[in-house]
Parts: C-alpha cells; sequence; structure tokens
C-alpha cells in the first residue's frame, strides 16, 4: 500500500458526531468518528439496520449536518457550508447511486443521465453527446429513449450509475446499490461501477449490509452501533480491468513469415508396414492407448 499511502485524502472526518432527538430522548447515531480516506480508494461502509452506516453516509455526502466535529472533501469543509452552497457542491463535485434508482419518471434514460450536466451549464448537444457514450458504456445505448417503467431494475440501475459517472465527480456515494438486483445483475453493477472508478480515477463510497459486496473494495470499514469497529485494508476480488486481448505476433521485418510446413506423422500415423522390404529393419509398432500415459499424457 506505498502508492496509497503517498495519496492525498479526499475526505477527511474529525470528531464527528451526529445526535437526533426522539420525544424526550437523545439517539447518537454517531460517536466521535475520525476518518480519513484516499483519492482514488473504493471504500465499503458495512454495517447491520441501526449501525450508523447510512447516516455517516449522508454526513461524508453533506445530507446532514453533524451534531460536533467536521468533514472535509478536498479543501473544502462542507460541515462549514449554508444548504445553497452545499446543494452547489454536491452538484459540482459528487456523484450518487441509490438502492431504488432515483430516476425522473417523466424523463427518457437519455434525459436522466445528462441531468447533472444541465447543473452544470454544460450545452444540450455536449450534454446529449456525453450522456449517450455513458449510456453506450453501460450497455443501454438501444434504451437511451426509454422511460424508466419501460425498463427493468438491472436496468434502471444501469442509468442511475451512467448518471453517476457522467458529469465525472471527484467522489461517488453509493447507498445500497445492489439492494433490488439479483445476484447475476448484482455482479454486473458491482463490476460496471468499479470499472469507472479506476478508470477516472474516482473515490468511491458504497454502502450496504451485504459482507460479499465488500469483497470490491480496497477497504472495509465496519460500524456497530454509530462507532467503527474495524478498518481494514485488503485486496478486491475485482480490479477493474478487462481480459486482455490476444494480439496477433508480430515478427521483425526480414523475417519468413510463411506458414510452418506440416508436422510429420508420428508412430501411430506410419505408412502401411507392407511395403516395406524384407531386409529392412522391422517397424516400430504403433503404440497403444493404454502406453500414452507413460509418455506423460492423461489417458481419454
Amino acid at each position: 500500500m506505498e502508492q496509497e499511502s503517498a495519496q492525498k485524502p479526499m475526505i477527511c472526518v474529525k470528531h464527528l458526531r451526529k445526535v437526533y432527538r426522539v420525544g424526550d430522548e437523545k439517539v447518537v447515531a454517531l460517536g466521535d468518528i475520525n476518518l480519513e480516506i484516499l483519492r482514488g480508494q473504493i471504500v465499503c461502509i458495512v454495517g447491520t439496520s441501526g449501525s450508523g452506516k447510512s447516516t455517516l453516509l449522508n454526513q461524508l455526502a453533506g445530507l446532514e449536518k453533524p451534531t460536533k466535529g467536521s468533514v472535509k472533501i478536498g479543501k473544502v469543509n462542507i460541515s462549514r457550508l449554508s444548504e445553497n452552497q452545499l446543494a452547489h457542491f454536491r452538484q459540482q463535485r459528487l456523484g450518487f447511486v441509490f438502492q431504488s434508482y432515483n430516476l425522473m419518471p417523466t424523463m427518457t434514460a437519455l434525459e436522466n443521465v445528462a441531468l447533472p450536466l444541465v447543473f452544470k451549464g454544460v450545452s444540450k448537444g455536449t450534454r446529449e453527446k456525453a450522456a449517450l457514450k455513458m449510456l453506450a458504456a453501460v450497455g443501454l445505448k438501444k434504451r437511451a429513449y426509454h422511460k424508466p417503467t419501460q425498463m427493468s431494475g438491472g436496468q434502471q440501475q444501469r442509468v442511475g450509475i451512467a448518471r453517476a459517472f457522467v458529469a465525472k465527480p471527484q467522489v461517488i456515494f453509493a447507498d445500497e446499490p445492489t439492494g433490488n438486483l439479483d445476484t447475476k445483475t448484482t455482479i454486473e453493477i458491482m463490476k460496471m461501477m468499479v470499472r469507472f472508478a479506476r478508470k477516472y480515477k474516482q473515490t468511491l463510497i458504497i454502502v450496504t449490509h451485504d459482507p460479499e459486496i465488500a469483497d470490491y473494495a480496497d477497504r472495509v470499514i465496519t460500524l456497530i452501533d454509530g462507532a467503527i469497529t474495524s478498518d481494514q485494508t485488503h485486496k478486491p476480488i475485482y480490479d477493474g480491468t478487462e481480459p486482455a486481448k490476444q494480439e496477433p505476433l508480430v515478427l521483425p521485418p526480414g523475417t519468413d513469415q510463411s506458414p510452418a510446413p506440416p508436422a510429420l506423422p508420428g508412430p501411430a500415423e506410419q505408412p502401411d508396414t507392407d511395403t516395406i522390404l524384407p531386409e529392412q529393419a522391422p517397424p516400430i509398432p504403433p503404440e497403444k492407448p493404454s502406453d500414452l500415459s507413460d509418455k506423460g499424457e492423461k489417458s481419454p
């Protein structure tokens, strides 16, 4: 992890505390959280229901104000920003993937993906071109003009991923992104998010209750009762790269590139022994199939 240690923190959390009032009682959702997340790191925050993981994500993304402490993204202390400043910051710097997709039902897939670029003031032609490119990247180019009700759950989540990544934000937050998906689609979605995050060198933070999702992360943070009980790094099961394509062999100039002559027949393919003259040495009989194992080959 020497390369990671040389990277600068993207998110810095200091003495973060969040307390909710429920009637006359105080409920401590987060207590004295201290945390740094590196630029380009894929982090999974895991925990059971009520552990505080969703509250922590809301704090990191500036969706809620802390009771105490601070959250910095880059050099910006988002805990001190006003609601309008936070909204602008999220539009410019952050991306979101939701469990329930959160697509605009009256918009097409293309319009949903292009929406973050509208907030950035990108022209219609440019943003539609970028949105179409992202839809192609998630395998939904032919669904560009379909509305959410015309797509499956997995297709809607792909649109949600394309929308989150289209503006190339610095940080992507994914809240239970596979909670409504089957196993096969879950694997596809996770690989897709990891691949994009690696490609664009983005920080990806995933909140989940599923320990198998954590296998895709560089780092796994476990929360219990609003406190970090474990913070471990490990090698993810998918590094974000596709299998390498087999490149054709290129020989140096002047090298004979004509096809090799056919191989000589083996012992079992010798010409008919009836044509061999008596004075010649007797032919070597072909090997029996049972003898192949003695040659280091497996019997059929």
